[in-house]
């Protein structure tokens, strides 16, 4: 029952490791072209939230609880966020078609202004994206755990994310069986059966009726009145 919802959660990680890969190259780029000397903080601080973001999904995808993927959700979002706001303000309101003819100085030359200017525009459209979706991430995980919780799931925030639910669907699989079931009713005593036994009683007599031996059929005499 839990297969949409993990099928839906690869897709997403899929594409936030995609988007999270082309930053990481775009910034790596900037690494090589301008550090140690050239807009150093803003580069540095870069690479962070890309390599946060592949190393986080790379061990998500094999051991992850969802309290743990709503911490990571919450860490890698502000990331994102601070990445887009940086990169808003490292490029501004610049029109980068006006730059055509300008040079960017790097620590080994220069390279196109224009070039630059589109590349950081990448960066930061991407960073926003992210930002967004790491915040779908952690909304609705939230709403996946709380209503396994509401469905008796009581230990669903500590248990493998596998076992949650898509919208629709019911936490764990069909033949799971993880919390323990309640006893068997009457267990070490036969369980009484519901119809009994029907004994005519015969004209002029009382029928006394005693329990068998071992839980076996009941004896039944017939003693004159």
């Amino acid at each position: 029952m839990t297969v949409m919802f993990v099928n839906m959660r690869r897709i997403g990680y899929l594409f936030a490791f995609v988007l999270a890969a082309v930053v990481l190259g775009f910034t790596a780029n900037f690494a090589r072209l301008f550090l140690p000397h050239i807009n150093h903080d803003f580069t540095i601080f870069a690479l962070v939230p890309p390599s946060v973001t592949i190393f986080a999904f790379l061990w998500s995808m094999q051991f992850s609880q969802p309290i743990v993927e709503v911490t990571l959700h919450f860490f890698i979002s502000v990331l994102w966020l601070a990445m887009g706001a940086w990169s808003a303000d490292t490029i501004g309101y610049v029109q980068c078609y006006l730059l055509q003819e300008q040079q960017q100085p790097t620590a080994r030359g220069s390279i196109s202004a224009q070039s630059y200017c589109y590349e950081m525009k990448v960066i930061e459209a991407l960073s926003w994206t992210l930002f967004v979706l790491f915040i779908f991430f952690f909304i609705i995980l939230i709403t996946l755990t709380s209503r396994a919780v509401a469905f008796g799931r009581y230990y669903a925030w500590r248990e493998h994310i596998s076992q949650l639910g898509w919208f629709g669907e019911l936490p764990g699989y069909p033949t799971e069986a993880i919390y323990p079931r309640a006893p068997m009713y009457g267990y070490g005593q036969p369980y009484p059966m519901m119809g009994g036994y029907h004994v005519q009683q015969m004209p002029g007599h009382s029928v006394m009726v005693q329990p068998g031996i071992n839980g076996g059929q009941p004896i039944v005499t017939h003693m004159p009145a």
